[in-house]
């Protein structure tokens, strides 16, 4: 009797949580199965703290463990590959270097892809912020500036989500009076989907900050030293020395060409018990997912979501298995929460409301639970302990 295979394709959020919950689970010796977790990097990423690495607050290895660290004594089995593709009918998954894993239950997820085709320009000289790639680009760039005679360092960050403000607020505290850093929005807002507190604290963490923001704001192009903005007709050449890009999310194209239910964007649609339509062994979540949950409410493509969907998306896959009734998910709206630079943030949410030294350790705290194993946990929360004793100390 051959054993019983969960393939889970993309190793974030929702696919390293996964993983980790279905390890957890009581398997029976007979029915326990192999759990492959497949990602083309060799590090976990725990994105929402990836700002702190431009200004030397946080390691590369607090925030970015391999996963050979995290899954030993798991008994989950690792493969760093990229994913080719995905036979549905005959329940395989392609790698790019041939090899092929049959599966009984597939987790699909993928997270998004920053799209770098929205304007001429930007795919040759703009750089993204999702992986550790591109902060050592990012930082790479800022040091050879940095080291340099010029007296103005001139970034322009286009998007003014979170990750564009948390970006501004911490570029410009590194930069100090050489910064000259401009924060670029289509909208007539910033932040347009958050909480109004979050909103009006980061305005004015921004300015500030001095941190000049162009809003109705449309990028048309891109070039080595230069960028041309469009405001209401009219167009103006800045120019730059960096480029940074946060707008928007691509859904991969193994997730886009899977046979399955789509929406609109690509994404793949999911009842509420997180499975494709017409494939019940294929679970899927994250930000490739369009899913309503028990409720609703269409759940948004956040880390915290992803957090959450995969303690549901671990349970069904083993209820599944072992011939028990599936649960819905039900997402829980628990805040928002922002880094505005060095010992300030801004935190909404279960009523609860904080800005400053106050708002930066609760986001702190909050982040250290959620990291992935309990080991992890404990080397960051020592480190951080040990860091102002360490500062205290040294000459």
């Amino acid at each position: 009797m051959t054993q019983t295979r969960i393939c889970i394709l993309g190793g974030g959020f929702g696919g390293l949580y996964t993983a980790l919950r279905l390890s957890q689970l009581p398997w029976n010796s007979s029915e326990k199965p192999e759990i492959v977790l497949v990602d083309q990097r060799d590090r976990f990423l725990f994105s929402p703290l990836l700002y702190e690495l431009l200004t030397g607050e946080l390691q590369t290895w607090e925030i970015a463990p391999p996963y050979s660290e995290l899954l030993a004594n798991t008994g989950i089995r690792f493969i760093q590959q990229a994913v080719a593709g995905v036979d549905v009918e005959a329940k395989q998954v392609k790698l790019q270097d041939g090899t092929v894993l049959a599966y009984d239950s597939l987790v699909v997820a993928m997270g998004g892809e920053t799209p770098l085709d929205l304007a001429p320009g930007v795919a040759e000289f703009a750089i993204p912020f999702r992986t550790l790639a591109d902060v050592y680009r990012l930082e790479e760039r800022l040091r050879s500036m940095e080291e340099s005679d010029r007296e103005k360092i001139r970034v322009a960050i286009v998007g003014g989500g979170y990750s564009g403000v948390e970006l501004a607020c911490k570029l410009s505290e590194r930069l100090g009076d050489r910064g000259r850093i401009r924060l670029v929005e289509a909208s007539e807002q910033i932040l347009k989907t958050s909480p109004e507190y979050n909103r009006e604290t980061a305005q004015k963490a921004l300015s500030d900050r001095k941190v000049w923001i162009d809003l109705e704001t449309q990028v048309k192009s891109i070039t080595a030293e230069s960028m041309v903005l469009e405001y209401r007709g009219q167009t103006d050449d800045l120019p730059v020395d960096v480029v940074l890009w946060t707008v928007g999310t691509r859904i991969s194209d193994v997730v886009q060409n899977l046979p399955l239910k789509h929406n609109e964007r690509g994404q793949l649609v999911v009842n509420a018990q997180l499975q494709c339509a017409d494939h019940p062994e294929i679970f899927a979540l994250g930000d490739s997912v369009e899913c309503r949950d028990a409720d609703g409410q269409l759940v948004p493509g956040t880390a915290q979501a992803a957090f959450q969907q995969a303690e549901c998306a671990g349970w069904n896959v083993w209820a599944g298995l072992t011939g028990r009734p599936l649960l819905p998910f039900r997402y829980q709206a628990l805040g928002e929460m922002m880094t505005l630079g060095k010992d300030d943030a801004t935190l909404t949410g279960l009523g609860i409301r904080l800005n400053g030294s106050s708002a930066y350790i609760a986001r702190r705290l909050v982040y250290l639970y959620r990291m992935p194993t309990l080991d992890h946990q404990i080397k960051v929360g020592l480190n951080w302990i040990a860091q102002p004793l360490r500062q205290l100390l040294s000459p």
